[in-house]
């Protein structure tokens, strides 16, 4: 990897997911800007030689001169989990135009390097991605002509984590050769043949982040209530013959021990009536009814003998998305969530979040059911072996849900600063 002297700032910087990427190519730090008290001291950790302050909107105007303004500036006015206010968001949507004062004071800035959730390319009808692209060519940057959405495993990592980023080079600054037009296009980035990430990995890849740890503290290992309802669940695969159904199964929709008038009858656990249900979740309930029927004798005794009614409601839902590839639930990654229990294949991990959503894992050298470490959930961001964390692991998970993976980063950053002429840092 060839390194290039250059200079940038790390706004909304997290843990310093950037940092790293960028020092990697050479890049120096010249302030960085955090909000998270618990972020900003496992930042001074890490990068002691940098200054680093509160909220950039107070602080927008200490900015000493820089090469690259990079960040991931808030995602959730734009997350499809939230509002999707987008820029009309009075807390966290006009952060990005305090970036675009930032870029009027700062006309030395050369490059440009952001990153968000996948939907601030998509969604509102591409009107949040049209006003980026306006916003950062009325000052003078090439961006890409469409939004660069990309995801580790795409390059042999891990994890499926689709995000948006988005590039900037200042017209004055490209290199006419590389660049012909008005746009930074996926053809340019070596993009356009990247694998989608479901048939990017093999089976089984995804325990390549995991660490030959030799004392891994008991505090990671299931409870004794989880490691039971995992066993009953593979109980239960076995039971109907690993049959699957196409949809999670929830108790609460096979009507155990009712008949059809009786169950179709009667209002759900969440007081409605079948009749009443939209048209999804009729379906939704049908299958789960017929399964249960074809399966009864075996379900009813399992019921039972497990006491699965009267289970927290977590516990009564299953999710298997594995198909026919794995035998049992100490083959696959787990997650509890609060739509139940899901096992998914170890090709790729789900996208680490910032809710206390860790995958679970079947140790095999130790015959028990444990967390991913904070150490390995590092691995799937690409952090660097050597980062320190802070004492509380909660926190820590939740740091790693929100960081950018370093690698991913590290490549565009290399390729936006190709893009320039051979004598820019004398413009």
């Amino acid at each position: 990897m060839k390194k290039t002297k250059f200079t940038f700032v790390d706004l909304f910087a997290g843990i310093g997911g950037f940092h790293q990427a960028l020092e990697k190519l050479g890049g120096s730090c010249v302030m960085a800007s955090e909000i998270d008290k618990d972020c900003i001291e496992v930042y001074k950790k890490n990068f002691p030689n940098t200054e680093i302050v509160g909220d950039i909107k107070l602080n927008w105007q200490r900015l000493p001169e820089f090469d690259m303004l990079c960040g991931g500036f808030p995602c959730q006015p734009f997350s499809k989990a939230g509002k999707q206010e987008g820029f009309e968001d009075k807390n966290r949507g006009n952060l990005f135009y305090v970036l675009m004062d930032i870029l009027d004071q700062h006309e030395e800035c050369k490059f440009i390097l952001l990153e968000n959730v996948s939907n601030l390319g998509t969604g509102k009808d591409k009107q949040w991605w049209t006003k980026i692209q306006e916003e950062l060519g009325k000052r003078n940057f090439y961006v890409t002509d469409i939004p660069i959405v990309l995801s580790p495993c795409q390059f042999g990592i891990p994890q499926i984590r689709d995000r948006v980023y988005i590039m900037g080079i200042r017209r004055d600054v490209k290199d006419d050769k590389k660049l012909t037009n008005h746009y930074i296009h996926i053809e340019d980035l070596g993009f356009d043949n990247l694998k989608r990430p479901i048939n990017s990995l093999e089976m089984g890849s995804a325990w390549k982040v995991l660490n030959n740890e030799t004392d891994i503290d008991k505090k990671y290992f299931l409870s004794k209530e989880q490691t039971e309802i995992l066993n009953i669940w593979d109980e239960f695969r076995k039971g109907v013959k690993f049959e699957t159904i196409g949809v999670p199964i929830w108790l609460e929709y096979f009507g155990v021990k009712k008949d059809d008038n009786t169950f179709y009858s009667t209002p759900d656990y969440q007081g409605v009536l079948y009749k009443n249900l939209p048209e999804w979740k009729k379906r939704f309930v049908d299958k789960n009814r017929k399964f249960y029927i074809k399966h009864k004798t075996f379900i009813d005794k399992w019921v039972d003998k497990y006491n699965m009614l009267s289970r927290n409601s977590i516990y009564k839902k299953f999710e298997w998305n594995c198909g026919k590839d794995c035998k049992s639930l100490k083959d696959t990654i787990i997650q509890f969530r609060h739509s139940g229990i899901r096992a998914k294949r170890p090709t790729y991990f789900p996208t680490l979040v910032a809710i206390n959503n860790t995958p679970i894992v079947w140790d095999k050298n130790r015959k028990k059911y444990r967390k991913i470490t904070p150490r390995e959930a590092a691995n799937l961001q690409s952090f660097r072996d050597d980062f320190v964390f802070g004492e509380n692991d909660e926190k820590t998970y939740k740091q790693l849900g929100n960081a950018v993976n370093v690698d991913i980063i590290n490549i565009l950053a290399e390729k936006l600063i190709s893009f320039a002429i051979k004598d820019w840092k004398k413009i």
